[in-house]
């Protein structure tokens, strides 16, 4: 129990330091090239934050278990936009700018509207088989090059980067963007191990270790960036990381999943895809309705009762 315990909080420690060191390494390589916080946000942290996901779900198309590849995506965006923005919004509230009320956020939403066409077709629409195809993977892979390439074409500093902060030198930026990404993943990889083997000692039933420690567990590193990001004041590159992180969940990962082996929406649900779909809307109408110019206090305390509300109903119905 000791060894477990100080193996937990050095996961801990970090993912607290993993974080610290990507936000400012990401910030200053913003800074540097002229590229605005949340690009590098929506791009390289929104990516690598999601490095757990694509391992996931990557082990279960190849074991052609596509319960797990789907549902981790589903429950990683679900997870990112009512939890983590909500804690983060909750924390400090994060700046909306006019390009993303109008483009970054609708761009999420397609994004889920697009896997809710292609993937779960018999449940939502009677026809098909509730298959993602090799034809569908390429589908989504193409369109998630085509965002990329736009994303980086059009993030100028205008949206939101500060060139008021010193620079790091550029090996060193990227240094700290590496090891945060390795601090990150390896302290979230501890973290979970540490904490359900404790769980487990301490009695804790496998059905609660399942729905807290390990649904949670690949979405750390997000949430632990976001927090981060949002304490340093640096809200675009936490909403950027959740959108980009989201984006990168359903067109690369689920996409190049359907590659590896065709992916059943079989075990989804109407309330799973549902309050997908509901999460992405909840942003769009916290961009246009209160303080349209910032995700705020209150509309976080909106995300994280709606995540409860479906945390309740998965403990119900697991």
């Amino acid at each position: 129990m000791a060894i477990q315990i100080l193996l937990f909080l050095l996961g801990l420690g970090l993912i607290i330091y993993g974080a610290d060191w990507l936000v400012d390494g990401a910030s200053s390589i913003a800074r540097k090239f002229g590229i605005s916080e949340f690009v590098i946000g929506l791009t390289i942290v929104g990516m690598g934050t999601s490095a757990p996901e694509m391992v996931v779900s990557f082990i279960g198309a190849f074991q052609g278990n596509a319960d797990i590849a789907v549902g981790n995506v589903f429950g990683s965006n679900i997870f990112n936009t009512l939890l983590i923005l909500g804690i983060t919004a909750v924390i400090m509230p994060m700046p909306i700018t006019r390009a993303n009320r109008l483009r970054d956020i609708p761009i999420n939403i397609g994004a889920t509207c697009l896997i809710l066409l292609l993937g779960p077709t018999a449940l939502l629409f009677g026809t098909g088989n509730n298959t993602l195809t090799r034809i569908d993977g390429l589908i989504l892979l193409s369109v998630f090059v085509a965002y990329m390439i736009y994303s980086f074409k059009s993030g100028n500093m205008e949206e939101g980067g500060n060139t008021d902060e010193k620079s790091l030198k550029t090996g060193l930026a990227v240094l700290m963007i590496v090891g945060g990404l390795a601090g990150l993943i390896a302290g979230g990889q501890l973290f979970v191990n540490s904490a359900t083997k404790i769980a487990k000692a301490l009695g804790i039933s496998d059905k609660f270790i399942a729905i807290t420690i390990l649904a949670g567990g690949t979405s750390m590193p997000e949430l632990a960036t976001c927090v981060v990001a949002a304490i340093k004041k640096k809200g675009q590159l936490a909403l950027g990381n959740i959108l980009g992180s989201n984006v990168f969940n359903i067109l690369l990962i689920l996409g190049g999943a359907a590659i590896i082996h065709p992916l059943s929406f079989a075990s989804m649900n109407l309330v799973d895809t549902g309050v997908l779909l509901l999460s992405s809307l909840l942003l769009l109408a916290s961009a246009f309705m209160g303080k349209k110019d910032q995700l705020d206090r209150f509309d976080g305390t909106i995300f994280l009762l709606c995540e409860a509300a479906y945390f309740t109903w998965l403990c119900i119905n697991l």
